[in-house]
């Protein structure tokens, strides 16, 4: 799923109108089987990066999907205090969002899904590995279904992720779908260039933004020190599971979260909360920007604000949190 290319939806090569489909309630029949996950529908060619298993349809638009998160992975790794890393949840809602798209509402395979906005927060202070790991319960409400002949235009759908009994997460996010031949007029001779190598800049110390390995370092040191220009390394296993024509949203998430902890004292920092806008492209033979600023609440609570910025644009938004909305 990439991030979204400007204001309005990429042009669709149909004719055929929207149609809005409304949202339907449990009706109370039997839950009827969906399906098994593969990494053609989750858009990830390693199943070490796979988490969704499989889903079920408990109801019109409402499914219970069976996640399976990692005690320990290359790049979505453990916190220090084996505290799981709550960027899973974004990337299970990416992921488990693509395939219902595909499985359930009709997405061709060749089909290019489009990102607008995302967020999650954290439902409990304990994120740990003890309930944050292995067999992971979600369930996801779509809403806001567009349709366009027999397959899906758009929509927006709303997660709860529950382990060990508890509940963990809620997030939520709304995403486009756009045809093969509407994306090649959409960015025209930026296809060309996929694949192209892209100079693979310094990065800042990975300790300075919460990474152990330098190769998963997203940040770079800005030439005037007002922020930091992105590191982008297209042969990153995670981050570039394959060859693209721009920057993968998962990086911007990313890009967020380092400058988060760059900010904090001594680099801690738990991203509790995030709220992510894209707002265009973010081209991979362009410098890109990251500037961030840190706020404290009068109640201590805490927030840095993020943007990304290409050719005087903002490419991206974003507000992370490091405190948990605590369900009591």
């Amino acid at each position: 799923m990439t991030q979204a290319p400007g204001p309005a939806a990429p042009p669709e090569d149909q004719t055929d109108p929207l149609v809005l489909v409304p949202d339907s309630d449990d009706t109370g029949q039997p839950p009827s089987y969906g399906g098994r996950a593969t990494g053609e529908l989750v858009h990830r060619p390693d199943a070490a990066d796979a988490f969704p298993v499989e889903w079920t349809r408990l109801a019109e638009h409402r499914y219970l999907v069976a996640a399976d998160w990692p005690a320990r992975h290359r790049f979505f790794a453990p916190l220090p205090g084996d505290v799981q890393d709550p960027l899973l949840v974004a990337e299970t809602t990416r992921q488990t969002a693509m395939m219902l798209a595909h499985a359930e509402y009709g997405v061709p395979a060749d089909h290019h899904f489009v990102m607008w906005d995302m967020e999650y927060a954290l439902a409990t202070a304990d994120f740990g590995l003890s309930d944050a790991s292995g067999r992971i319960d979600v369930v996801v409400e779509c809403s806001e279904i567009q349709m366009r002949a027999r397959s899906l235009a758009g929509m927006r759908v709303r997660f709860t992720f529950r382990g060990g009994g508890r509940l963990l997460a809620t997030s939520t996010g709304s995403l486009s779908c756009t045809s093969e031949r509407a994306y090649r007029r959409l960015r025209g001779d930026k296809l060309a260039a996929t694949g192209d190598p892209v100079p693979l800049l310094d990065g800042v110390p990975p300790e300075r933004v919460g990474r152990r390995d330098p190769g998963d370092v997203v940040l770079a040191p800005a030439e005037d020190g007002s922020g930091w220009r992105l590191r982008l390394d297209t042969a990153h296993p995670t981050l570039f599971a394959r060859a693209n024509d721009h920057v993968p949203g998962m990086v911007l998430l990313e890009a967020a979260r380092q400058a988060a902890v760059a900010l904090a004292p001594e680099g801690r920092f738990l991203p509790a909360s995030l709220t992510i806008a894209f707002h265009r492209y973010a081209e991979l033979a362009e410098p890109c920007l990251v500037r961030a600023r840190r706020e404290t609440s009068p109640e201590g609570d805490v927030s840095v604000h993020v943007e990304g910025v290409q050719g005087d644009e903002a490419v991206f938004t974003a507000t992370l949190g490091d405190t948990p909305e605590v369900v009591r």
